[in-house]
């Protein structure tokens, strides 16, 4: 298991095992988020719109969606 320290700057080193896994490089940008305390690091994707495309296919039923948008008329 790789480890990182925080520096007196409050910076780390991102161990080079995951560096390398991730494709990151310096000056890259990362998301930084806090979930059940615990700290996640994301790459920013160059695209939100495309890192999200599709992320709800499968989710409802089929023709519920048809159905919902005919019910607003």
């Amino acid at each position: 298991m790789n480890t990182a320290k925080i520096s007196s700057k409050y910076q780390i080193v991102i161990p080079s095992e995951a560096r390398k896994s991730l494709g990151l490089k310096a000056g890259d940008d990362l998301i930084v988020v806090v979930r059940d305390g615990h700290l996640v690091l994301i790459p920013k994707p160059k695209s939100f719109a495309d890192a999200t495309k599709g992320i709800m296919k499968g989710r409802y039923p089929e023709d519920y969606l048809r159905k919902e948008r005919e019910s607003w008329d």
